[in-house]
C-alpha cells in the first residue's frame, strides 16, 4: 500500500506517545506510524493496542544513536517526526543530569539532522510548560511568548531542545511546530509519577509520599486531550508557531492526593509528608488562548472524570 504520509514517532512506547499511536493509527489507515522506541524502564510495549495494524511498524532504537536512527531514515523514508521521546523525571534528572543531555538534546539533533537531510515536511517537538519556570500564586499563566526560564536539569534540556528546533527552522527552512502541555495524567502513564504513583501506592496499602507541605501546585490535562491537541497541531498548526496545551484544573498536590484519596474511601492518614527535591517549583499554569482561537481546541475531560479512568485503569493493570 502506498501510504499518504510515512511519520516517525519517537517515544511511542512511553506514557503520551502510546496513548497517541492508540488514537492516530485507527484513525489514519491510509498513513504509516513507525513507533521508534529504546524500550527504557518509562516504556512498555503493553501500552500499545494497536501493534497488528497493518499501518504500524516498530523499530526499537536509541535516538541518541546516530548510526541507528539513520538506519531508520534510510529504511522507512519518513515523510514527518513527531518527537515524543525524552527523559521526563525531574528528580532524575536532579540526581544524574547527563542522561538527560544526551537523550533530550543530542537525541533531538540527531532527528533534525536526519529530518533536514530526507527534506521531511514537518518536524513536531513535543516539549513541557516547564521551559516557562515557575509561577508565583498571583502570576498570570504563561503565553507562548513568556521567555525562557528552565529551573531544573530536565527543564533545562527540553529548552535546549527547543532552541536546536527554532535554530533548524532558521537556517535550514525546516518546517517544524512545538507544543508545550501541561501535566498529563492518565492510563499507562509511569508509575514514578505523581497520581499513577498515588493510585499504586493506595492499591498496595503503602502511604502517599507528598514532598514538603503539598502546596505546590499544577495546570492538570488528561492525556486524551493532549492526544488530540497535539494532533490537530501536527496537521493543521503553522509552521514555526509555538502552541500551549493546558488543561482547565489548576490543583496543588495536596488537593490531588485528596480527590485520589476519597475516591478510594480512605482517610488523610494515608499521606505522608517527605523532605522536598531541591529547586521545587511552586506552580505551573498555561494560557491555551493560542490553540484555542487558531485552532478551536479545549480540553473536554474533568479532572474528577480523567481520575476515575486512570484510577480503572490501574486497578485492572496491577491485579492483572
Amino acid at each position: 500500500m502506498k501510504y499518504k504520509k510515512r511519520i516517525v514517532v519517537t517515544g511511542g512506547a512511553g506514557f503520551i506517545g502510546s496513548n497517541y499511536l492508540n488514537y492516530a493509527v485507527k484513525k489514519y489507515p491510509r498513513e504509516l506510524f513507525i513507533n521508534v522506541d529504546a524500550l527504557t524502564s518509562a516504556a512498555d510495549l503493553r501500552n500499545l493496542t494497536i501493534q497488528k495494524r497493518k499501518n504500524y511498524a516498530f523499530e526499537k532504537a536509541d535516538i541518541s544513536d546516530f548510526p541507528e536512527m539513520l538506519k531508520v531514515f534510510e529504511t522507512y523514508e519518513p515523510t514527518d517526526v513527531l518527537h515524543f521521546a525524552a527523559e521526563t523525571h525531574v528528580d532524575q534528572s536532579i540526581v544524574n543530569s547527563s542522561i538527560f543531555v544526551k537523550t533530550n538534546v543530542l537525541g533531538t539533533e540527531n532527528l533534525l539532522e536526519l529530518s533536514r537531510k530526507h527534506r521531511i515536511s514537518r518536524f513536531h517537538l513535543i516539549s513541557t510548560d516547564e521551559v516557562y519556570g515557575a509561577l508565583e500564586l498571583k502570576d498570570r499563566p504563561f503565553t507562548e511568548d513568556s521567555p525562557y526560564n528552565p529551573r531544573n536539569p530536565y527543564s533545562a534540556t527540553k529548552a535546549a531542545a527547543e532552541l536546536l528546533l527554532h535554530a533548524y527552522m532558521h537556517t535550514y527552512n525546516l518546517p517544524g511546530v512545538i507544543t508545550r502541555s501541561s501535566n498529563n495524567y492518565g492510563p499507562r502513564q509511569d508509575q514514578t509519577k505523581l497520581i499513577p504513583k498515588f493510585i499504586s501506592n493506595l492499591l498496595q496499602g503503602k502511604k502517599l509520599p507528598l514532598y514538603a507541605t503539598g502546596e505546590n501546585i499544577r495546570n492538570w490535562i488528561y492525556v486524551d486531550d493532549n492526544v488530540r491537541a497535539i494532533d490537530l497541531v501536527f496537521r493543521k498548526g503553522a509552521n514555526g508557531r509555538v502552541y500551549n496545551i493546558g488543561g482547565d484544573d489548576e490543583r496543588s498536590n495536596i488537593e490531588v492526593a485528596k480527590i485520589i484519596i476519597r475516591m478510594f474511601k480512605k482517610t488523610d492518614k494515608e499521606i505522608e509528608f517527605v523532605e522536598d527535591r531541591p529547586g521545587h517549583d511552586f506552580r505551573y499554569a498555561l494560557s491555551i488562548e493560542r490553540i484555542n482561537d487558531e485552532l478551536f481546541w479545549k480540553p473536554q475531560v474533568k479532572f474528577e472524570e480523567g481520575l476515575k479512568k486512570t484510577i480503572a485503569f490501574y486497578k485492572k493493570r496491577l491485579r492483572a
